[in-house]
Formats: structure tokens, sequence, C-alpha cells
């Protein structure tokens, strides 16, 4: 599309010409760009100009006849010289100036009338003028009537900014009315002359169809266009064979020229009405009308180029078409009349038409140049005088006629040699390329794969026939990967056969021994001959050829044949110096030319036992093969073998000599093509574990070896080119069931080891204590060398050993449980241990060398593990060893024993507060707590606390208890509070299980404080040493410390406290004193509102209720006479107390309000008791 002019690419653009006032242009013009439809504008500075540009030529008479279509600068002249309208810019000041002035404008009308007059110009007058002009109306009309013009085609042009846009969007307006109008009359004009039939050769009616829709295009009026293209189209096609104006070869390149043209026309404005059907259609009928308009055979090539024009340039247009993208998907297939295909609707099909058809065209020429050559045909020159004629499709000789130039017309002769000379200009070949690149793009966009390759295929030929091996290679061997999937066989062998070509043109004999044994073994039949028509050495794909391939190939490595041949360097041989090995994977093409399968007969095999395995080969090659040798290779290099020819025994031993493999024979290594080979040897492993065959390595002649990926049989893949094939399905062994199940691996058991390892521990392990496990290895049939035992701990629930809210990493309490050490005998010391022993400790880690143990000898330690927090833990042990001192560095043998062992807290140790016995204090924390606050225990100021400390046995062994003390952190809260207890020792304290251990400290704070530390609980204990410890878990006195914290109390003065007095007993019916001493601590006075509660046991004399005031600081008692009236434990009258200030009520508890009355006088010795319990009980 690229090679049609620019007025022919692009839609017509309305013209006008601006004359006059050149300093005003430039604003117009940019205007008239700017507007919907845009407007291109002539700016002549004076009148003269016009007049020049708009002269006819003397040839331009209609009357003289026709010497060609379509002129070639009509339409170029029509949008770059003929304006539609001519706007005469005039200055207000000269039109109302002096008369010279005057008549000079009217000279200039009568000169501008008079040059645009034979062209039916439109005409419009611009003046211009400013805000403080006095404008006449007399003389505007006489300009009017002078210039011939209706009066709104007199515009007043105000250059002012305020005003220069209104001035713009009129003269826009008034200038697109009459540049419509111009060509609706040049269309009526031109329509009057097809109507009438004023012409006597059909190019006219071509010339004015054209002309018309030219027209129509200027208006916009793409119906009216398409139309008259239409028309003309139709009438040029029905010139073809009537008209012999012209020799015929140049008479058909004209007629084709403008059909073209046409087509171009009728194609674009189809595609942009959206019409895309349309436009497919109109297109094949199109080809279909100029497809067998070929011409003379000796410019045939001519034809060819023009339908891949055609192809290429409505490639082009469906590209960059919108309709394309918007229409694809939901249009119809085609109809009954003219069916269609998906294809047609994208653009990648007609690059690769146009693709096709120049590659006719290139065989055309090839032929014509040929045959030019052949006549003896001399190249005069003459041919690059030949020029474009006057009219499109048209060429002609310049000749020099002194200081002219004239057209001479050309014969079919003159024209086709200047036809050759151009073609031989030009290589066809990288247009090809580019043509068939962009159509494989865009069916690779849309995941047709197979399209695209064969555009790929084609470009790769290309590149074959330029010599450009390389990037030939790159695409073949892409295209070739694709038919090997899918099994396109003929197809593939054509590409291997250039595969073959390149890399014998490039040199390498690897690539060309692999593309030649693929060929090989393709499934050609026997009567197969489809003939590859651009590389002769692929030859026809037929059972022959294969064969013939076969021995070529054989030949040279086996140097029977001789050296290979290859292009741009010297012939190779495969030779000593220049062995040849391929490898054969799972995914590899190669693996039709030797497949190699394998399988173990059992899949589980002791260590040091034979088994039997079985090696299958097959080869699709169409000749047998003789394999010299055959060395298998496992994982475990000590397990390879060599299997050797016996028919060629002799002269492979000194290149088996050079192994260190096992060597095995068999009569016959020969491969014939679709049979198995099967060959059974035992294998016998020392290593445990996987023991897997990986690959089979062929050694075919002295110098040429194919490795070949060993595969299972049970999961071995088909071939994909044989697939399909109508072949005997055969099984890689005799066995059936082994070739659905059998693999190429094994699993190589450990030996049975004879060596015993006893963990001595049971039972569980309590939190803090140092807990060891007696671990014992003995030997029986197996000596141990190189032995190392590995210790791990694992949690049991699988929660991890590391406590992550720890945040020092390797602090004491970062692991729940810790492995502290391993104890040797006793007796050995570190000093006396050798340095090739081995010991590692880490958290819950452990790895430590066992020294050298004969037959019959043991061997033990201890493992020291410590419990920080309670968890359940599994125990893992494991011994590796080897039995022979001189495979110390082979696989050892490993022993494994586990033991759970569950982590408890041995001793529980809670707390709880006491206040003295009777004596109550007014605890405000306590009745009005202050919400969203932690809730210490709250103790009273200067006042005797009593602690409590219990310790629980909650393991299943006694307990011995040492001591157990508070410790007190920091110095500043040993002055906070003072502590008392009976002593740290405890003696001989034994807890037996379940039993509990209380202590009673006595605490009286100093300060008040709302958050106290009391400190942590220290109890130091250890297993009960009385008790036969038959399980050996502790070590014998081993102490162990329990931490308890105490929680932080809240200490407060309590504003009152209150005291209760009373006998410990009483007689029944003997009065007492029932007293309550109310404390006031505060220095505020206080009012205590008091209640006695009534009691049947008891009658008593005082106050049952009432309000007393306490001074500060001070004292008030309450005083009642009691006499019981019942006996037993009884409850004494309790007494509620209310402080009015504080709004707080309490009253002692229910066990200090309780007395024993005994019924009467005990008969029991009581001297002295009676009469203390008949003072008064109330401090002076």
């Amino acid at each position: 599309m690229e090679e049609y002019p620019e007025e022919l690419r692009s839609p017509p653009v309305r013209l006008v010409a601006l004359v006059g006032c050149p300093e005003h242009h430039g604003v117009i013009s940019n205007h008239l760009l700017s507007q919907q439809p845009p407007i291109n504008a002539l700016a002549l500075p004076d009148f003269s100009k016009l007049s020049l540009l708009l002269r006819r030529s003397s040839n331009s008479s209609s009357s003289s006849p026709a010497a060609g279509i379509l002129k070639r600068d009509w339409l170029v002249k029509h949008r770059t010289k003929i304006p539609a309208v001519v706007g005469a810019l005039f200055s207000w000041d000269h039109v109302s100036g002096d008369p010279a002035q005057w008549v000079q404008v009217c000279s200039d009308l009568d000169e501008l009338k008079a040059a645009i007059r034979p062209r039916n110009i439109q005409l419009l007058l611009l003046v211009l003028v400013s805000q403080s002009d006095d404008i006449s109306e007399d003389r505007l009309l006489a300009l009017r009537k002078r210039a011939e013009v209706d009066s709104k085609y007199l515009l007043l042009f105000n250059p002012d900014p305020s005003q220069l846009n209104n001035s713009l969007q009129r003269l826009g307006a008034v200038l697109a009315e009459l540049a419509t109008a111009f060509y609706r009359d040049e269309g009526r004009r031109i329509k009057g002359r097809i109507e009438k039939k004023t012409f006597s050769s059909p190019d006219l009616q071509v010339r004015y169809c054209f002309k018309v829709a030219v027209c129509a295009e200027f208006r916009r009026d793409w119906v009216e266009a398409l139309r008259f293209y239409e028309d003309a189209y139709h009438a040029l096609r029905e010139m073809v064979g009537t008209s012999t104006r012209l020799p015929p070869i140049q008479r058909l390149l004209e007629i084709k020229t403008v059909a073209e043209y046409l087509h171009f026309k009728i194609s674009t404005l189809l595609l942009h009405g959206g019409k895309l059907i349309e436009a497919v259609t109109w297109f094949r009928q199109h080809i279909a009308s100029f497809k067998d308009l070929v011409g003379l055979p000796k410019v045939i090539f001519l034809h060819w180029e023009w339908l891949s024009r055609q192809f290429l340039v409505f490639a082009e247009l469906l590209d960059s078409s919108s309709a394309t993208l918007q229409s694809v998907s939901s249009l119809p297939l085609g109809t009954a009349e003219q069916p269609l295909t998906e294809w047609e609707f994208h653009p990648a099909y007609y690059y690769q038409s146009a693709a096709q058809y120049l590659k006719e065209k290139r065989s055309a020429l090839e032929l014509a140049v040929s045959i030019s050559e052949t006549s003896n045909e001399n190249d005069d020159g003459s041919a690059e005088s030949v020029v474009p004629s006057v009219y499109v499709g048209q060429f002609a000789r310049l000749l020099e006629q002194g200081d002219d130039l004239a057209m001479q017309s050309l014969t079919d002769d003159e024209y086709t040699h200047y036809a050759i000379a151009e073609g031989k200009r030009f290589q066809d070949s990288f247009e090809i390329i580019a043509l068939l690149k962009k159509s494989h793009e865009m069916y690779s966009n849309l995941k047709v794969r197979r399209i695209g390759s064969l555009c790929a295929f084609q470009i790769a030929r290309e590149y074959f026939s330029l010599g450009d091996f390389s990037s030939a290679k790159q695409l073949f061997d892409g295209v070739a990967n694709l038919y090997r999937q899918e099994g396109w066989v003929t197809l593939l062998w054509e590409v291997l056969g250039y595969l073959r070509e390149c890399s014998r043109k490039q040199g390498s004999v690897k690539e060309f021994v692999e593309f030649s044994l693929e060929m090989a073994a393709l499934p050609v039949s026997t009567d197969g001959s489809i003939q590859s028509s651009k590389c002769d050495s692929a030859g026809s794909a037929s059972l022959e050829q294969r064969e013939m391939i076969h021995r070529e190939i054989f030949g040279h490595l086996s140097g029977e044949g001789g050296a290979i041949s290859l292009d741009g360097t010297d012939d190779l041989k495969v030779t000593g110096d220049n062995t040849l090995r391929l490898e054969i994977d799972l995914v590899s093409p190669l693996r039709s030319v030797l497949l190699a399968s394998v399988a173990f007969h059992e899949q589980i095999i002791k260590s040091g036992v034979s088994s039997l395995i079985t090696l299958s080969l097959i080869s699709h090659l169409p000749l047998s093969i003789e394999i010299d040798e055959l060395e298998v290779q496992f994982n475990q290099s000590e397990c390879n073998f060599i299997i050797i020819n016996a028919e060629k025994c002799p002269s492979q031993t000194l290149s088996s000599e050079q192994h260190n493999y096992r060597m095995e024979s068999a009569p016959s290594l020969a491969l014939v093509t679709n049979k198995w080979l099967r060959l059974t040897y035992d294998i016998k492993s020392e290593q445990s574990g996987k023991l897997e065959c990986i690959s089979v390595i062929a050694k075919i002649g002295p110098h040429f070896t194919i490795c070949c990926r060993a595969e299972s049989p049970a999961s071995m893949d088909d071939l994909p080119i044989w697939k399909f094939e109508d072949r005997v399905e055969t099984f890689p062994t005799k066995d059936a069931a082994l070739s659905f199940s059998g693999q190429k691996a094994a699993q190589v058991e450990e030996p049975d080891p004879q060596v015993d390892v006893t963990l001595g521990a049971s039972g569980p392990a309590f939190v803090g204590e140092r807990f060891l496990v007696p671990v014992t290895i003995a030997s029986r049939d197996h000596a141990i060398f190189a032995g190392e035992m590995k210790i791990n701990l694992v949690d049991v629930r699988g929660g991890g050993l590391f406590s992550p809210r720890e945040s020092e990493p390797f602090s004491m309490d970062s692991h729940h449980v810790e492995l502290l050490g391993i104890v040797g005998p006793e007796g050995e010391d570190e000093s006396q241990r050798s340095p090739d022993n081995i010991k590692k400790i880490q958290q819950s880690f452990g790895l430590v060398s066992v020294p050298f143990l004969n037959i019959g000898e043991s061997w033990s330690c201890k493992l020291e593990i410590m419990w920080h927090r309670p968890k359940p833990v599994m125990l893992f042990v494991s011994l590796g060893y080897s039995p022979n001192p001189s495979e110390v560095n082979a696989q050892k043998i490993n022993v494994h024993k586990t033991l759970e062992i569950e982590g408890k807290n041995a001793v529980l140790i809670s707390q709880h507060f006491m206040l003295p016995f009777r004596r109550d204090s007014l605890m405000l924390s306590r009745i009005k707590p202050v919400p969203d606050s932690d809730q210490f225990p709250s103790l009273p100021l200067h006042e005797t606390t009593v602690l409590v400390v219990s310790a629980k046995n909650c393991s299943e062994v006694t307990l011995q208890l040492l001591s157990m003390a508070i410790e007190v952190d920091g110095e500043g809260i040993e002055k906070s509070f003072s502590i008392q207890h009976g002593g740290e020792e405890l003696g001989n304290a034994l807890l037996v299980p379940g039993e509990e251990f209380k202590k009673v400290f006595t605490i009286i704070p100093q300060v008040n404080s709302s958050k106290l530390r009391l400190g942590t609980v220290h109890l130091k204990w250890k297993r009960h040493s009385g008790i036969e410890d038959r399980s050996g878990l502790s070590v014998t006195d081993a102490v162990v410390l329990t931490k308890y914290e105490l929680p932080d109390v809240h200490v407060e003065l309590p504003p009152i406290v209150v005291s209760l007095y009373c006998p410990p007993y009483a007689i029944l019916g003997d009065p007492f004193m029932y007293c309550f001493k109310i404390h006031n601590q505060t220095e505020l006075l206080q009012e205590v509102k008091f209640s006695l509660a009534e009691s049947q046991s008891f009658v008593l004399s005082g106050s049952h209720s009432d309000t007393v005031f306490v001074l500060p600081k001070s004292e008030h008692i309450l005083h009642y006479k009691v006499v019981p009236l019942a006996s037993g434990l009884q409850q004494l009258p309790r007494i509620s107390l209310t402080s009015v200030r504080y709004s707080a009520r309490f009253q002692p508890s229910i066990a200090a309000s309780t007395v024993f009355i005994f019924p009467s006088k005990p008969n029991c010795k009581m001297a002295g008791i009676t009469d203390k319990r008949l003072e008064t009980i109330l401090p002076e």
C-alpha cells in the first residue's frame, strides 16, 4: 500500500485559495485545518499568481481522443492546485479609499473572475474592517455587484482579538458551503456527460465515473462515491479484450493498474463503513475477475506480482481497519451463494497468499530472465530511459529534443525488456520473508499452530535458499517439534531433510548424524513416494530412502564409507581424535533410534544379595545394527557392568580392561528392526538405599557411542511418531506382568544389625531435675568400627521444644527440654578420649563417637536431660557403625531406638493470706474496687498477716523436702515489709505421693504501696534415698530447686480496725464478758454505726443498735454481758459495723464469733484456768 501515491491512499480534502492581504493567511489557514472535516488553503499573496495557477494546458481540450483511462496527475491537481473556492481579501481602506484605489480593486476583481470562470470556481469576498471603520452600505453593494456574488458571500472580517473567533467561524462555514456546492456542480456536470453518452471511447466512461466518485468523496458522500467507483470498475472490466489502442501487454497492464486503484477505493470505503463481509466478498470477486487474465507467457511474472500486491494491500487494509476487531467473532461464515471461510476475515491469510503469489512471480521471472539471456538480448541501457507516462498504468520512453523532453510510446518487446530489467533489480526473497513473518506472527497470536508452522517452514526455506542456514535451522527446529508431536511423518521427513542439509552446510557432524538417524527411523511405508521438491538430499519418503540413509551414516561411522562431505569445512571423519557420542533422553526424538528399558525383578532387595535385572533394547531403524559393547550405569557406580559381544570379544578386551566394572558377555548384540533385544543378568548392591539404573551406553564401532537414558517399562511413554502405525505391539520383557509393573529402580534394604542398643530409663522425669537415661550398646555378631551415636529430642505433640516467648534464644529456659550432656562410662576422663572421637552437644541434638567394640563387648553412657517445663518428649537414639575396618567410608549400618519420656512437675506450690484471729480491718480497696485495675490481694499496713505456703507432691515417688524460704529480690524491697518464719531447714520432712506440706510465714507491711513484691519461694527437695531406686532415673542425693513467685500485694492503711474479745470457752448459765474494740487509725473523727444481731443461744445486756463517735487515733470499746443458754459450739451474736464517712459496712467472720459452751463445769483439773477466764479480757 505504500507504493500507492498519497492522494490515492488518503481521502480527498477540500481545497480553497486565499488571495490578497497575506498577513492574515496564516490565522485563516490554521482555523480551516482544525475544522471537521478540514479544509486546505492555498495562500496567494497577490491576484496575478492565481491566473498562473489556474492556466489550462494546450492539450487539455475535451475534443481530443483519449490516450489513456486516468491521467496520473488529475487527482493530485485537484487536491493541491485547483481550489473549489477563491476567497478574495480586500482592506476596507482600499474599498472606501480614493478613486484610484477603487479602480485597482475593480481591476483585481475582473482579473479574478476571468481566471476562475472557465473552471466554475466559487468566489467569496472578504473585507477586512476594524472597530473604528465607518462602513458604507453603498460601497459594499457596489463591490458585490462588481464581483457578481450574492450578499451572503460578502463577509466583513474583523481581525480584532475580541471579534476574530466569530469572524473565523463565519468564514469557515461559508467556505465549506461554497466548496460543497462546487464539488456538487462538478459531479452533476460530469454525470450529465455519462447520462448523455457524449463520448465514443469506453475509456472516457471509466474516467468520468472515477471523477464523479472523487467529487462525491470531496463532499463526504460515501454512498455515491462507492456507487460510481463500482460503475467505473464494471465498465473497466468490459474493456478487456475489446480495446486495441495499445499493444496487448501494455493494454492489459493499464486495465489491471486502474482496476487496482478502483478496487482499493471500493475496499477502503466498504471497510470505512464497517461492511466487512461486503469487503471480503468484493475482494473475492475482484480476484476472480482478473485471476485468469495472465497475459502472454513471457510476462506472466507481472500477473503474479499484481496478484501478490492485491492480497498484500487488502491484508494491510484489514489490519488497520477497526471493523476486523469488532466483527470477526460474530460474522456469519458464509452464505448459500458465496460461502466464506473464517480465515478470509484475518489479515494473516492475505499476507500468506501475497507471499505465495510473490514466489510464483519469482519463479516466472527466473524463467523469463533465463529465456532472455538465452536469446542474447543485450542490456543496452534503454530500460533506464523508460518512465511512467501521463496516464495511469502506461509507460513511455523519455527523449531529449533539444531543450524539450518528449514521450515516445513503447512496443511490447521494449516494455517486456524494461519489466525484466526492473524485476532483476529486486530480491523477492526478503519481501517474501517479511510477508510470511507477519502471517506467522498473526497466526501465533491466534493460537493457530499448524498454519503458523507452515508459514515458519516457508520462511525457513527462503532463508535456506538465501544461504542463511543458521536462521533456517532455528525455524526448521520449531516446525519439526510440532510435526513430531502430532505425528505428521511425511511433513517431518521434508523438514528433517532440510535440517540435515543445514547441518551439512554448517559443518556439524553430530547434528548431521542425529537428523539422518531420525529420518531413517521414521515410520515411512514401503510404497511411499512423496518427493521433497526443494531438498534433493532428502529424496522421497520411502523405505528404500531410509535404508540408503542408514547405510550412508553407519558406513561413515564405521569408516568404511569414507569421510562425511561437509560444505564450508574440510570433510570430517569419526576417528579416535574425533569421536562421536549421541545423548538420548526421555524426550529426545532419537528414542525411535534406540530405546532402553530396564526392569528390576524385585522392587525390594537385600544388601549383598543378588537379584535379577532385565535390559531390553529396541530400534526402529530400517536395517539391523550390531552393537559391540553395552555399558549399564547405576547411581551406585560399583554396580555398573559391561556387556560385550561374544562374537567380537577379542577386539573388545583391551578397551574393557580400562574399566573396573564387572564384565558380562552376550552371544549376540544385534538389534533387529522393531524387535526387542532382552538381556537378563544378576546384580548385587552392598549399599543400602535407592538403586537406580541411570543410562545404557551402546558402543557401535571403535569411535561411535549412543548414551540412552534408561526407562521403566511401567512408565515408558509411546513414541509419538510410531503411536498410530499398524504394527504388532510387543512387551519389553517376556513376563507381561513385569512389563506393566517393572521399574528401573529398586530399594536396597540395610543389612540386619547385630548390635543391641538398650535405653534403660523408664518412668517420668521431674521439672528442674537432672534426668539421667542409661544407654547400653552391646555387640552380638558384629564388631563396631567408626561408630557414631546420634541423640535427638522431639516434642511428642509436634509443637517444638523451643519457646518463642523467651527473649534470649540462648538462655537456659529458652528450651522446654534440654540435653545437658553425655556422661561416659565410669572412670573415663576427657583426657583419655581419642582426638578422633566426636562429641557435639546442642539443646535438642547430640553426637558422640562410640569406641571400637569387639564381638561380645559392650559400652554404656548416660544422657543428662533437664526439663524446664512439663512436656512429653520422644528420645531418638541412632547408632551408625561399620562392621568391617576396611569399609569405614562405606554406607553404615544403623540401629534406631526410641523412648517416650513424660516430663512432670514433682511439686505443686500454692499460697494464701490470713488475717489475725478475731481482728478485722476495714479495707477500702476490697469494699470499693477500682474498675479496670489488677485485683491484687490487699494487706493492712502495720498489721500482722499470716502467709501459708503449701507444697503438694504430684509425683508417684516419695520426696524429701530439705528447705523452704522466701527470697526477696532487690535490697530496697526488704525495707518494705518484715517477714518471719521458723527457719529454712525442714529436717527429714518426707512427702509421700498426694501429701501436702504447709509452712506459715508472718508478714508485716511497713510502707503503703499499690503493688508490693513479696519475693520468690525457694523449695529444695530430692528424691527420697531411703526407698530403693531400681529405675536409675535420678542421681542419688541430687538436690532440685523449685521456685514459686509470690503474687504482688496491695498495701493500704485501714481507717478502722475492729477487735473481738471473748473467752475461749464458757459454761452453760455462767455469764461472761463479750467486747468489741473499735480503733480509729486516721486523723479524722469517725462515726460508726453498729447493730448486734439476736441469738437464741445467748442472752445479753447492752445496746443492740447505736452510733458511736471515735476520736482520731483513739479506741472505743463496746461491752456486753452474755449468758449462754445452750451447750455445744454456738454462734455468738454477730455485730455489724458501718462507717458513715466511707459508707462501708463490715462484720467479723463466723469463725471469729464462735465459742464452745460446756453444759457444766468440767471435772478435769483446771487450776488457774478458771480464774484466768474470769479475769477481764480487755487491756488496761
